[in-house]
């Protein structure tokens, strides 16, 4: 419990208010078993198409993937899928989507998806999910791009994660502070004082 405190104190939500036009979302393909994954996934795809905000996502119909996609496509928000020819079948390609692009690889995948969005939100997933976030992390810190990062800690699910992250910095393996790269935030209301849209005139 100590260290959640600490996790909490270090994590705190960032004040500064930024101007979007498209978000990435990465997430698991599968909806994990708290269904408070789902919930958060559907709501932030509902906030992000009210803000008039692009969802960039994987292109998949399953999991917290589909869900975030059919929350924003609920509320006539734009969505864009990017899915790699290997996963059309394992992921249920989204049919319904703004826009679908299937390319030859992930890493033609992951390339496209930080390439399109201002801004990356993190919610539960697997393997894949902390792939992408650590890439993107690593970018980030190499400035090779300087795209707000965050982690919607749905159910607590990244605590444990995020105290890995603070010890690698306690014990002198990251270049700066963890802070300066990841905002972490618990509910998807937090979004709404975070994140600005575009307007109607852009």
């Amino acid at each position: 419990m100590k260290v959640e405190k600490n996790i909490v104190l270090c994590y705190k939500i960032k004040n500064d208010f930024m101007r979007v036009k498209a978000i990435a979302v990465f997430c698991g393909s599968k909806a994990g078993a708290n269904p408070i994954f789902v919930k958060h996934a559907e709501q932030l795809g509902a906030l992000l198409a009210e803000k008039k905000i692009n969802l960039i996502y994987g292109g998949g119909n399953k999991g917290l993937m589909g869900a975030v996609a059919n929350g924003a496509l609920s509320k006539e928000g734009k969505v864009t899928g990017i899915i790699p020819k290997a996963l059309t079948e394992f992921e249920h390609q989204h049919e319904g989507l703004t826009e679908l692009n299937i390319v030859d690889t992930m890493h033609i995948r992951k390339q496209l998806l930080y390439d399109k969005c201002d801004a990356a939100i993190i919610l539960p997933g697997g393997y894949g999910t902390l792939d992408e976030v650590f890439e993107m992390l690593t970018w980030n810190q190499l400035s090779i791009h300087h795209r707000p990062i965050y982690f919607l800690n749905s159910g607590g699910f990244y605590k444990h994660l995020l105290a890995h992250i603070q010890m690698m910095e306690d014990e002198g393996l990251l270049y700066g502070k963890a802070t300066d790269l990841i905002t972490v935030v618990n509910e998807v209301d937090a979004f709404d004082d975070l994140l600005e849209g575009p307007g109607d005139n852009v």
